[in-house]
């Protein structure tokens, strides 16, 4: 099992070299082919891995460097079942992503994109995978270094360029910070190896250099995960860079930003920072309320379809944060059920969204009102993706929301159920207003008054050259597998118990560290698990409705209300989107200077959490 770890990342980066060396002799179907076998292979090897860390956790060193007396000098890639999961997405993603191009970029002969993709891939399974605290800031940056050359794939049109460049420097400065963290770990403790320096730091008081270190690689992460006020750069990414791109990004890409953290978390700084976690939990849950809220209401306020379902990832991505901030295991499986669930509901929405794209030649729900009713089963599985972002059940989505709920409400946190249904309805709602004037053209006619990005008309026009009059099989069918995947999560018997029991083996520090310094594996604790609460399935039931009620009101406004009443909303709550919407300018020299400010906002909030 050892001799397989390391062949997920090793296989792609190989067919990748070969492919640029052998350019002018590999055909482009011949390329296209090649990939999707190696995104197939890649499956296969890391869904044996997750098959395995079930039983235990398996520590490959590379070149045999083992550690000697507790000492780890060499490398490792340490798999346990969180870790092999995010790469099976990682991978199974990848594979969706490449059938579906298969006919996507008919009109070029390069295989950039293909090796591009394949790079991307091994980078996200190594990150996942990676036990050495360097490395992962390695794979952080090669994953960075593909994703910005994917965003900016289509150079004829400036758009690509302006949403590469406010990704690449934005995501360019948070590995910095990540890379500072590490010197300041490495100053402290010598090592590299994230088993080791956990043991370093075990029962250290936290003092200013460790909290530190840790506010300058959390911030780096969450600047990946696009957390508030880290989020400007994903939206201008996800317009420009192509669908099967999106994928990626959405599905598992940001996921891996709060990965990261939660790594780190548990493996390196819940021992010194245990005494002080509720208060980092209560810094971590804030700011994943607000990055729940704020993408929730971009969200509504989008019609560019590739936009609004980026600011729903954001959105997400605040739910997500604040199961990680509960710091129970409850709540982390619950995070990890939602992020598995919602990768394969948002990849499939992309991917309609790529159909709407290749069919009518743009995204922007006015500009193509009706004209998708030639594309009934696009419309149908837009629409059934809007009731999973809803968390209506029996979606994973609604099951993993509803862990995360019942421990926060067993914790006092008894809001959080409002926010997931209120963010869930926005979310869901604004896709299906999407749904309702593409495919069904209902709704008034209307300009979008709050569009704010430079090169907007460019967006769509980057991306596809003409219409056309039909939709490959190897589009529709990847959409409609991620769906049911989707909603196959949600109906896994004993999932939510599983994901319980591999989330404590994943907070479990003692025993990470004995596996990976001694090569012991003692044994995890086994919670009892705690399944999901009935009321989660009244709570998920009324989100759906509530987000049917959002895209009704705004389909159907003018005829539900009157003038003076529509003109007294938007007297009180216009001022407010568009100073929102203005914050979103497209200029990088803004989003650094948020960077910046967000730094310190966190930093203070993180050290005023931990300091005794």
């Amino acid at each position: 099992m050892d001799l397989l770890v390391p062949l997920p990342v090793a296989i792609p980066l190989i067919v990748a070299a070969v492919m640029v060396m052998f350019t002018s002799l590999v055909g482009r179907r011949l390329a296209d082919a090649a990939s999707i076998l190696t995104a197939a292979a890649t499956l296969g090897l890391c869904g044996t891995l997750l098959a395995h860390a079930g039983h235990s956790r398996t520590v490959y060193w590379f070149s045999g460097w083992r550690p000697h007396r507790g000492i780890a000098l060499g490398i490792s890639f340490t798999v346990d079942q969180f870790g092999a999961a995010m790469a099976t997405m990682v991978a199974g993603l990848t594979l969706c992503a490449f059938v579906y191009s298969w006919h996507y970029f008919e009109e070029t002969v390069e295989h950039g994109f293909n090796v591009l993709m394949l790079v991307f891939m091994a980078a996200m399974v190594g990150f996942s995978l990676t036990g050495d605290l360097f490395n992962l800031f390695v794979w952080f940056e090669l994953m960075g270094t593909a994703a910005y050359a994917l965003t900016g794939y289509k150079l004829e049109a400036r758009s690509p360029l302006q949403g590469a460049l406010n990704f690449g420097v934005s995501n360019s400065m948070g590995g910095y910070t990540i890379l500072l963290g590490i010197a300041l770990l490495y100053a402290r403790t010598g090592a590299l190896n994230l088993a080791q320096i956990g043991h370093a730091v075990e029962g250290r008081t936290p003092d200013g250099l460790l909290i530190g270190a840790f506010v300058l690689i959390v911030v780096g992460l969450f600047v990946k995960a696009a957390v508030v006020p880290f989020h400007f750069w994903l939206a201008d990414a996800h317009a420009v860079a192509p669908t099967p791109v999106c994928v990626l990004f959405s599905g598992a890409m940001v996921e891996l930003g709060l990965f990261g953290a939660a790594r780190l978390y548990w493996t390196v700084f819940h021992g010194p920072f245990a005494a002080r976690a509720p208060d980092l939990g209560h810094v971590m849950i804030g700011l994943g309320a607000l990055t729940a809220v704020v993408g929730a209401v971009m969200c509504f306020a989008q019609q560019h379809l590739k936009r609004l379902l980026a600011f729903s990832t954001i959105s997400h991505i605040g739910l997500f944060l604040v199961g990680f901030g509960l710091l129970d295991h409850v709540a982390l499986a619950g995070s990890a059920v939602y992020v598995a669930a919602h990768g394969c509901v948002k990849a499939s929405l992309f991917l309609c969204a790529g159909i709407v794209l290749h069919r009518l030649r743009s995204v922007d729900e006015e500009h193509v009102r009706g004209r998708g009713r030639a594309l009934p089963w696009t419309g149908m599985l837009v629409a059934l993706g809007a009731l999973a972002l809803a968390e209506l059940p029996p979606f994973g989505t609604a099951l993993g929301k509803t862990l995360i709920e019942d421990s926060a409400s067993r914790a006092g946190y008894h809001w959080v159920p409002w926010l997931f249904g209120l963010t869930a309805a926005l979310t869901g709602g604004a896709v299906l207003r999407a749904a309702g004037r593409v495919f069904l053209g209902l709704g008034p006619d209307e300009e979008d008054r709050f569009a704010s990005d430079l090169f907007a008309e460019e967006e769509d026009q980057s991306e596809t050259d003409e219409q056309r009059d039909r939709t490959p099989a190897v589009m529709i069918v990847p959409a409609i597998v991620l769906l049911a995947a989707g909603l196959a999560i949600g109906l896994v018997p004993h999932l939510a118990d599983r994901a319980q029991t591999a989330a404590a083996r994943f907070q479990d520090r003692g025993a990470y560290t004995a596996t990976v310094l001694t090569g012991r594996s003692p044994p995890s604790p086994a919670p009892a698990p705690e399944g999901p609460g009935n009321l989660g399935v009244v709570y998920g039931a009324l989100s759906g409705a509530g987000a049917v009620a959002v895209a009704a009101l705004a389909l159907f406004r003018r005829r539900l209300f009157p003038v003076a009443f529509r003109s007294r909303v938007r007297r009180v709550g216009g001022p407010a989107l568009v100073g929102v919407r203005r914050l979103h300018s497209g200029h990088i020299g803004d989003y650094l200077a948020w960077l910046t400010l967000g730094l310190g906002a966190v930093g203070g909030l993180f050290t005023l959490a931990l300091h005794r």
